[in-house]
């Protein structure tokens, strides 16, 4: 972690993370568009064991970086709702053809 000396500096180096975040969310999201194809049915695409699983991994990620579990619990929970009414609807257009 880079030390920084002024506010707009580390205003700047926020900002770049924030757009790598947002990069990252599009690369997980191009995966599970790319899951949906895999998959044979609408509960199949909920996976709700998978989701449970990914959320105790981040919420002890969070921990041990020391950060606010319940904060990535929330911000993820929103994301995989997200995602998986995305990848549902990938999942009914590939079945579609």
């Amino acid at each position: 972690m880079e030390k920084c000396t002024t506010l707009e500096e580390a205003r700047e180096k926020i900002d770049a993370v924030d757009e790598e975040i947002v990069k990252l969310i599009a690369k997980r999201n191009d995966y599970i568009k790319q899951i949906a194809h895999f998959k044979t049915s609408v509960e199949e695409v909920k996976a709700e064991e998978r989701i449970a699983d990914v959320i105790s991994r981040v919420r002890q990620q969070a921990i041990d970086l020391d950060l606010s579990p319940n904060l990535i619990n929330d911000l993820y929970v929103r994301m995989i709702d997200a995602m998986v009414e995305s990848e549902i609807a990938e999942f009914n257009n590939a079945k579609s053809f």
